[in-house]
C-alpha cells in the first residue's frame, strides 16, 4: 500500500503516515484509514483488502471515499449460517438462482457488501441487511454510488464501491 500511495503521492514510503477517520457509528477514530493530515495536496482516497494469496488495493480521487474487498470462496455451510445476515433481496437474489444459493453467487454479493461498508466507514459495525448491493436490481443500489464485481480467479470473488455515480475502473497486476 505505501509503495502504490508513494508512487501516487510523490512522497516517499517511509514518509507516509496514516491515522483514521471518525466512526460514522460511535465517533471515535476507528474509521476508514486515511493519510495523516501532514500530508498536504489531494490525497487519494483508498482500500486494501487480502483474501487467501490474493491483494486488491483501490484509488479514488479525493473526497470519493473507496472500499475494496477481495475474499476466498466459502463453504456451503457458510453461505447457509451467513446468507441470513444479507439485505432480504440479496437473500431472495441468492434463493432464486438455477440450483440455489451457491459460495460464487454469495461471494459476489458479500464482497459487494463489505467493499460498501469499508466505503462507508463502518465497516461491518453497519447492519449488513440494511443495504441493497446485488447484482439484479441496479436501480435499488445505494444512490450516488457505483458497486462492481471484479474479475479474480475461480475461487475468488473481488468488488470495489466508490461514492460517485458512474466510476471505472482499472487492474493492473503487480509481481508477487
Amino acid at each position: 500500500m505505501r509503495t502504490v500511495l508513494a508512487a501516487r503521492t510523490g512522497i516517499p514510503a517511509a514518509d507516509l503516515r496514516f491515522d483514521r477517520e471518525p466512526c460514522p457509528c460511535c465517533g471515535a477514530p476507528h474509521g476508514r484509514p486515511r493519510l495523516a493530515s501532514s500530508v498536504v495536496g489531494s490525497e487519494p482516497e483508498f482500500s486494501l483488502s487480502h483474501g487467501g494469496d490474493l491483494v486488491l488495493i483501490g484509488l479514488a480521487p479525493a473526497g470519493r471515499p473507496i472500499g475494496v474487498d477481495v475474499e476466498r470462496l466459502p463453504r456451503a455451510d457458510t453461505v447457509r449460517e451467513t446468507m441470513t445476515t444479507l439485505h432480504p433481496a440479496e437473500q431472495a437474489e441468492l434463493a432464486a438462482a438455477p440450483g440455489g444459493p451457491s459460495p460464487e453467487g454469495f461471494a459476489r454479493i458479500w464482497t459487494r457488501k463489505e467493499a460498501y461498508l469499508k466505503a462507508l466507514g463502518t465497516g461491518l459495525g453497519r447492519d449488513p441487511s440494511l443495504d441493497y448491493v446485488g447484482e439484479s436490481s441496479p436501480a435499488s443500489l445505494p444512490p450516488g454510488w457505483t458497486l462492481s464485481t471484479l474479475p479474480a480467479r475461480a475461487d475468488h470473488a473481488a468488488a470495489f464501491a466508490v461514492a460517485a455515480p458512474s466510476a471505472t475502473y482499472a487492474l493492473h497486476d503487480a509481481p508477487a
